[in-house]
């Protein structure tokens, strides 16, 4: 199931970010960075079940790895220290972060070749959508 977002990925269009961020509690100086990062997306999975993606960008580059639904911690790219799990629901690799008594989900789904990454934090969605490198 995981095997379909294996791959290199690069960010064409993102939506309502900045008010993701901000809902996230993000300063407005790392807004400012994570507005002007255009990040590629590298997703690999090990033999071993553990999954690998990495963001590069020319500003940042953040890496985790984890297994289908084992929690862990995280150290997200603006800094927070956060409990994460990923799980496959409905093929979609869903994504929970959870830190200070706040949750937020990210959803990552890939139709007709591309990577919608679907970012919420309460009523605010950002949307953010990849297309596979050649």
């Amino acid at each position: 199931m995981v095997e379909q977002f294996v791959g290199k990925w690069t960010l064409v269009s993102s939506e309502n970010f900045d008010g993701y961020m901000k809902a996230v509690g993000m300063s407005f100086a790392t807004r400012q960075m994570g507005n002007l990062a255009k990040p590629n997306l590298v997703i690999s999975m090990g033999d071993d079940g553990i999954i690998s993606i990495k963001a590069e960008s020319t500003l940042k580059t953040t890496a985790i790895k984890f297994k289908l639904n084992e929690e862990f911690d995280e150290t997200t790219a603006d800094g927070r220290s956060a409990r994460s799990i990923f799980t496959i629901e409905n093929g979609k690799l869903v994504q929970k972060q959870s830190w200070d008594g706040k949750t937020t989900t990210l959803e990552r789904e890939v139709q007709d070749g591309k990577l919608t990454a679907k970012c919420i934090m309460e009523d605010v969605v950002a949307v953010r959508t990849y297309e596979k490198a050649a």
